[in-house]
C-alpha cells in the first residue's frame, strides 16, 4: 500500500483470525507519551477509505492531546465492517482487535468511538489491559460523553465571548447537527442555559426523542443553512468543504475531522465565521478519562481540567485575532510548540509500519 505524506510511526492492518474482519491501528506520534484514541466500528466503501480515516483520526489525536497539555500521543483504531455483525460476530471482532492492540505492548491505548462503548472496552480488556472507559462497575470511567460535552461547552464560552462579546447562551439560537450521546447532552445543557436549540440527525428515532423533549428539529440537509448564532457539528466529519454554506457566525462542536482540508479554515475565516478546531472542542473526553484512569484524579479534579479548555480556546482565539491568522493556525502552532518542547529520543515502535493480511 502506498501512503502519501507518511508521518505516522506505525500502521498495522490485519484480518482477524476469529472473525475474518479487517481491523487496523494507526500510531501517529508518541513524542509526548503512549498513543491514545478511540476504536471506531464503521462500514466503509473499501479498505482504502478505512485506512485514510484511521490515519486522519490518529493525526488529529496527536494535536488534541498536545493542545490540551496531556502526556499522550495520538493513535486511532478502526474496524472496517462490510455488514452489521451479530452479537457473537461482534465479540469475535473485538477479541481479534484486542489481540492487535496487545501486540503493540502499550504503545496504543484504545477507548470508545463511533460504534463502540464501555461494554466493548470490557471485551477488549479480556485480551489486553490497554483499553480505557470500561463500565464504572468494573472500575473504569464509563462513557466519556459527559466530559466531552463539558469540553465543548467550555470552548463554546470562549467562542461566544469572542464573537458576541458575552459568554452567555441566553436567547442564543443554537443548531446541533447530530443528536447522539454528546449532542443530546449539549442540547439539554444549552436549553438549561436559556438557549433556543434546534437539532438534526439522520436517525428518525433520535429526532422523535428530541421532539418528545420539546426540541425543534430539521432535516440534515437543512442544518448548515439554518440561520443561527451557533452551529454545533456533533455527528460525522467532512462537513465543511470549500464554499460550504454556513449560516452561523460561530461553529464549535465535537465531531472529528470536520474540514475536508485544512485550507477550509481560511475560507471560513474570510467569510467572518469563527470555527473552533474540532481537536480543541472535543478534547474533554480524553482529558477527563485519562486524568481519572491514568493519573488517578478525583472526579472533581478531572472535571476542573476539562474546564481549562475554555482558557486554551480563548488563548487560541486571541492569538488568531492579534496575528491575523485563523484559530486552526494558532491551535496547530500551540500543538507544534508542545510537541517540539516535549520531543526526545523516540522509543522504537514495537512493529515497523506495515500491512498484513
Amino acid at each position: 500500500m502506498s501512503v502519501q505524506n507518511w508521518e505516522h510511526e506505525n500502521l498495522i492492518v490485519r484480518r482477524g483470525r476469529r472473525s475474518g474482519v479487517t481491523t487496523m491501528i494507526a500510531v501517529h506520534s508518541r513524542v509526548l507519551g503512549p498513543a491514545v484514541g478511540g476504536c471506531r466500528f464503521k462500514t466503509y466503501p473499501d479498505i482504502h477509505d478505512a485506512i485514510a480515516d484511521v490515519l486522519r483520526l490518529s493525526a488529529a489525536m496527536t494535536r488534541k492531546c498536545a493542545v490540551a497539555g496531556l502526556g499522550f500521543g495520538g493513535g486511532k483504531s478502526v474496524v472496517a465492517l462490510d455488514r452489521v455483525p451479530t452479537p457473537a460476530q461482534r465479540r469475535d471482532i473485538l477479541l481479534d482487535h484486542a489481540d492487535l492492540i496487545a501486540s503493540l505492548d502499550g504503545a496504543y491505548i484504545a477507548g470508545p468511538d463511533v460504534g463502540t462503548g464501555p461494554d466493548d472496552m470490557l471485551v477488549l480488556r479480556e485480551r489486553t489491559p490497554h483499553a480505557s472507559c470500561v463500565p464504572e462497575e468494573h472500575g473504569g470511567t464509563g462513557s466519556s460523553s459527559g466530559p466531552t460535552a463539558a469540553g465543548v461547552l467550555a470552548a463554546l464560552r470562549a467562542g461566544a465571548r469572542t464573537v458576541f462579546g458575552d459568554a452567555s447562551m441566553k436567547s442564543r439560537k443554537v443548531v446541533i447537527s447530530g443528536y447522539g450521546s454528546v449532542g443530546a447532552r449539549l442540547a439539554t445543557d444549552l436549553v438549561a442555559q436559556g438557549a433556543d436549540v434546534t437539532v438534526s440527525d439522520v436517525d428518525e428515532r433520535r429526532l422523535a426523542a428530541a421532539e418528545e423533549q420539546g426540541l425543534s428539529w430539521v432535516r440534515p440537509e437543512q442544518v448548515l443553512g439554518l440561520p443561527a448564532d451557533v452551529l454545533v457539528p456533533a455527528a460525522v466529519g467532512g462537513v465543511f468543504g470549500p464554499g460550504t454554506e454556513v449560516a452561523a457566525p460561530l461553529v464549535v462542536g465535537p465531531a472529528n475531522n470536520q474540514l475536508t482540508t485544512d485550507t477550509v479554515a481560511d475560507d471560513l475565516a474570510a467569510r467572518g465565521i469563527a470555527w473552533i478546531p474540532d481537536f480543541v472542542a472535543s478534547a474533554g473526553g480524553v482529558v477527563y478519562t485519562h486524568g481519572r484512569e491514568r493519573e488517578k484524579l478525583t472526579h472533581d479534579e478531572a472535571r476542573a481540567r476539562v474546564e481549562t479548555l475554555e482558557a486554551i480556546t480563548q488563548k487560541i482565539l486571541d492569538a488568531a485575532s492579534a496575528n491575523g491568522t485563523t484559530p486552526l493556525a494558532e491551535a496547530d502552532a500551540l500543538a507544534e510548540a508542545r510537541l517540539t518542547s516535549g520531543a526526545g529520543p523516540r522509543t522504537p515502535s514495537p512493529q515497523a509500519p506495515r500491512t498484513a493480511a
